[in-house]
């Protein structure tokens, strides 16, 4: 039970063969006559758990999901899975209508299974690629975006993160659950209709585990919290801050890896989205509403990013250290550029940086300046 939540539960379904379906509501109550429709559709078996394979010269597990060959890749609309079922089609999401919907991914990197396992990480050593993948669908209309669906949608979105980040974490073998959006083809989306995923990863991350390691150096060299004195460092500097809030912060970072890169920073220490309290929750939806639409009034054209919720692993030596935040990143340097991790970053992963990220964050609060005033007061 999620204590910081005043949303309705979740409507729990199942699809045709046998994954979970569960629908989020906007409002406080399930709509009257609410019921969840029947999958008739007639599915093939799900496919089996990939396969996890230890790279000994980075420490890092690879999850090999062959399967995913055959995923849907940017069908025309009238074909898109994430619409609501329909006479002409019958979809993953049964319902002719929804507001939120979770549903298990049905080509999946990791999972279905969970499991501990005890496999050893030494040279040649292999794992099954347990865990879970689940789709977000945050809205019905194939031509929309978070940022267009306004701050009670993306409130509703929070709500179904907290709810996945908490149960998918109290899986059996679940080591860390990541809440992200891939936007735009240039980011290598595969469906277009506005949607995010949550991976349930059996292992904690390569980027989480340094973060971690870095924090607890940190501490050790300074009694001090890592992303705490990051805060104090960003605010006191003020060149980088998008906005202040109450609760929450928005910079673009020191040393940005990407030619536009964002963090959403809560200024208390919480380690991930369900222990966010409800005050915080709605103005997290109100920030991450500017944030998205500050974004896209960047340039004529909607831009790509990637935005990942960095979330505490739920069983970590260094636990404590963790810190909820946002990163949003985009490749794009200018209108008509896109910037390519080429040898330098792609192969030693040294970055160098086409802009500076205070000519970022100016450009950005330009972009800022240019929204309506009802997404400026909100």
């Amino acid at each position: 039970m999620d204590k910081n939540s005043t949303a309705t539960p979740p409507v729990r379904a199942s699809l045709g063969d046998g994954r979970e379906l569960l629908y989020f509501f906007d409002n406080s109550e399930r709509p009257a006559g609410f019921i969840a429709p029947t999958d008739d559709r007639e599915l093939s078996l799900r496919p089996p758990t990939s396969e996890l394979r230890y790279d000994a010269l980075s420490g890092e597990w690879v999850s090999f999901a062959a399967h995913r060959q055959s995923r849907t890749h940017l069908p025309a609309a009238s074909e898109c899975p994430l619409c609501p079922t329909r006479a002409q089609m019958a979809s993953e999401i049964p319902a002719d209508t929804y507001d939120v919907v979770v549903f298990e991914n049905r080509f999946p990197s990791f999972g279905p299974e969970q499991h501990v396992s005890d496999v050893p990480a030494v040279l040649g050593a292999v794992r099954p690629a347990d865990g879970r993948c689940e789709v977000i669908a945050f809205g019905p209309s194939h031509t929309d975006s978070l940022a267009s669906l306004g701050v009670r949608r993306i409130r509703t979105v929070i709500e179904a993160w907290a709810h996945r980040t908490r149960e998918l974490g109290q899986l059996e073998g679940i080591e860390q659950v990541f809440a992200f959006e891939n936007r735009g083809a240039e980011i290598g989306v595969t469906l277009h209709h506005p949607h995010g995923q949550i991976y349930a990863y059996p292992y904690t991350t390569p980027r989480t585990e340094n973060q971690l390691e870095r924090a607890a150096a940190h501490r050790a060299r300074t009694g001090h919290q890592l992303m705490a004195d990051v805060l104090d460092f960003e605010v006191a500097d003020g060149r980088r801050v998008l906005e202040r809030g109450t609760h929450f912060t928005t910079f673009v970072p020191f040393a940005a890896h990407m030619p536009i890169e964002v963090h959403l920073v809560p200024h208390r220490q919480v380690a991930d989205l369900s222990e966010l309290n409800g005050e915080e929750r709605d103005e997290l939806a109100r920030m991450y509403h500017r944030l998205l639409s500050t974004v896209d009034a960047l340039y004529p054209t909607p831009t790509p990013y990637i935005a990942g919720w960095f979330q505490a692993p739920t069983r970590h030596p260094h636990r404590s250290e963790a810190w909820l935040h946002l990163q949003l990143t985009s490749p794009r340097r200018a209108e008509n550029k896109l910037k390519y991790l080429a040898g330098s970053e792609a192969a030693m992963g040294a970055f160098i940086g086409d802009v500076t990220p205070e000519s970022t964050a100016a450009a950005l609060r330009t972009a800022m300046a240019t929204l309506p005033p009802e997404v400026l007061t909100k």
